[in-house]
């Protein structure tokens, strides 16, 4: 009887640890995850088509007629697959989400990761320089908490006070 219940009792306990243990949020089987935005704008002709997974900061969002446009400047993932800033940025690229995307959510500055598909380039402008970027097509996205805003924890505790008169 007492194995027994060690082993339930283990048994609970791994699932509760399992249930506690954070997991890629994008899948990124069958892609390359060395190919940097800068890296795809000049191998376009290769790699276009390929399904990429890249993040960074929404530098500008816009919607257009049936799309919102999402410019991004790149920095590597973590293993959370998270915009790690503290590293250095590997080029802008421009997500599309077709549909609308509330531009007051995707605002300059909030860290957003993206899946997608790579398509042709756009060429614009930064100041007066021409910039060509790489395009992708949103399959997934994942807009992370404000930096500015304290992560909600999941757990809360309280003690109750009661006063009588």
């Amino acid at each position: 009887m007492l194995t027994i219940r060690r082993i339930v009792l283990l048994s609970l306990t791994m699932l509760l640890l399992a249930a506690c243990a954070t997991t890629p949020r994008f899948d990124a089987s069958g892609i390359d995850l060395n190919v940097t935005p800068q890296q795809a704008a000049s191998q376009v002709t290769t790699l276009l088509g390929s399904r990429q997974l890249w993040g960074g900061v929404i530098i500008a969002s816009s919607n257009l007629k049936e799309s919102t446009q999402l410019e991004i400047l790149a920095y590597p993932l973590d293993s959370d697959q998270k915009p790690d800033t503290d590293k250095t940025p590997s080029g802008r690229f421009i997500a599309l989400q077709q549909g609308y995307l509330e531009t007051n959510s995707y605002s300059q500055g909030r860290l957003l990761t993206v899946s997608g598909v790579l398509q042709e380039n756009h060429i614009s402008h930064i100041g007066e320089a021409q910039y060509t970027y790489p395009t992708l097509l949103i399959e997934q996205l994942e807009l992370w908490p404000d930096r500015g805003t304290p992560p909600e924890t999941r757990f809360r505790f309280g003690l109750g006070v009661m006063l009588h008169n």
